[in-house]
């Protein structure tokens, strides 16, 4: 080989090698960057009680447990799931779950059944419980628990509780206590604040209890699985399932949030980091959910929607600028002249009778498609009636209910399921269903929002 072909040849190995190398560098960047995800370890303890002996079923917690089991491990979470358990039943979970949240890098628990508070201290209720007095409440098991249980995890932790619905147990406690006594067994749930690298959300606000739902989960749930699985922050994954409770729900229910993590963690997507500092966290900040109750309080624009604002965040941004708008409405509606509606038979409003379109817009939700649907209504004597039905026809919607002069009101609406792809939940075709629909008319037009199972809007438009 000649000097000149040797010094070719050199330079070809020179580029191979250096090309190799800057790959395997690139290779070795991504391992670490990816390794720790891969090798991370997450738990989970989900627990659905429904099934309740004395006098307090609830029929949704066994599928919200099932579904939530699901969507968990398709995010890489070994799951403990326990629906329907009895006190011995639940305290051996919380057993096992314990063990395996000592070896956990995040450990979440998820609880969707009945639970109460007495004397401040939150409680689970196992399906075979029985509250004759205070006693019993040993037969309960206590969140605060469970809270330590989460602690022993390494990088994460969070608490989620579906459970503030009425409780009918819990209100003969308080009866047979008596006054005084009874004043200790709260409504709802009591508000828990975040530890250090943790996450706490309750279905509703501390004191106030939620909707159970009439669809196969209930609306918080629902909420928790149209975001769980998505490649955002978990924190701003916790504030859209708030968000999303907060709007189906028609601005009545807001879920309880309290985080107090410091770095961003990702369930999915974006490679996850430890979120637990080395140094104390700030207390959790009480105005985190003020800006968006703020823009639900505007977009309804009622005085009762912003003094509501200002009963909930007085100390924050928005409290001075709800106070105007109050003062401004309550002015307009001082200098307004007073209404003459037009009324029917029983005082009923004919304002709005005529014929009307109705249009039913759902978004995507999951692997569930959208749709859009178009009926024909009247509304003779304040009372609307829209219906689709026709002989034969498999899915069919029908949707009524009386508008007085306000034009705010709650229509009923029920049918029959069409194509499983468009079902929640891919129900089969010909399944009945029903929801409710918060609406407001104003002359010509009108809009409303579907309360229950997926988030609708309905525009009506009069001809």
């Amino acid at each position: 080989m000649s000097a000149q072909a040797a010094i070719v040849w050199r330079d070809i190995a020179g580029v191979f090698v250096r090309t190799f190398f800057k790959i395997g560098l690139a290779l070795f960047a991504c391992w670490l960057g990816h390794g720790a995800a891969l090798a991370e370890t997450r738990v989970a303890l989900v627990i659905g009680n429904g099934a309740y002996a004395n006098k307090a079923v609830l029929p949704n917690p066994t599928n919200d447990a099932e579904d939530v089991a699901a969507a968990l491990r398709r995010s890489n979470f070994e799951v403990i799931l326990g629906t329907d358990l009895g006190q011995a039943q639940m305290q051996e979970l919380a057993i096992r779950f314990a063990r395996a949240a000592g070896r956990a890098d995040v450990a979440m628990f998820y609880y969707s059944g009945h639970a109460m508070q007495h004397n401040g201290v939150n409680y689970l209720m196992p399906v075979d419980a029985r509250l004759d007095d205070e006693a019993d409440l040993k037969r309960f098991t206590r969140v605060d628990d469970i809270l330590n249980d989460l602690q022993q995890a390494k990088n994460l932790r969070i608490l989620v509780l579906d459970s503030c619905r009425d409780n009918p147990l819990a209100e003969g406690l308080k009866r047979a206590a008596g006054p005084t006594r009874g004043a200790s067994i709260g409504r709802g749930l009591n508000k828990m604040e975040a530890p250090l690298g943790t996450i706490i959300s309750f279905s509703t606000q501390a004191g106030r209890t939620a909707d159970d739902g009439r669809g196969r989960n209930s609306p918080y749930t629902s909420a928790f699985l149209r975001h769980i699985g998505e490649p955002q922050e978990i924190g701003e994954v916790f504030r859209n399932i708030s968000g999303d409770v907060y709007e189906v729900s028609g601005k009545a229910q807001l879920p309880e949030l309290s985080l107090s993590i410091v770095g961003k963690f990702y369930l999915n997507g974006t490679v996850s980091v430890t979120v637990t500092p080395a140094a104390p966290a700030a207390p959790a900040d009480p105005c985190t959910l003020a800006e968006a109750h703020w823009k639900a309080a505007d977009s309804i624009g009622t005085t009762a929607a912003y003094e509501d604002h200002v009963a909930r965040f007085p100390a924050c941004a928005f409290a001075t600028l709800a106070k105007t708008k109050i003062e401004g409405l309550k002015q307009k509606t001082a200098l307004a002249p007073p209404a003459v509606a037009r009324t029917g038979p029983a005082g009923k409003t004919r304002d709005f009778d005529g014929s009307w379109d109705v249009t039913v817009n759902c978004p995507d939700v999951g692997k569930t498609r959208g749709y859009s649907r178009m009926l024909s209504a009247t509304v003779t004597d304040g009372f609307l009636r829209a219906d689709d039905r026709e002989t034969g026809k498999k899915n069919w919607l029908a949707i009524d209910g009386t508008i007085p002069a306000s034009g705010k009101t709650t229509l009923s609406a029920r049918g029959l399921t069409g194509n499983s792809d468009f079902t929640v939940g891919g129900g089969a075709a010909g399944s009945p269903y029903s929801y409710t629909i918060d609406a407001q008319f104003e002359r010509s037009r009108g809009s409303g929002k579907r309360n229950e199972v997926r988030p609708c809007k309905v525009e009506f438009v009069k001809r």
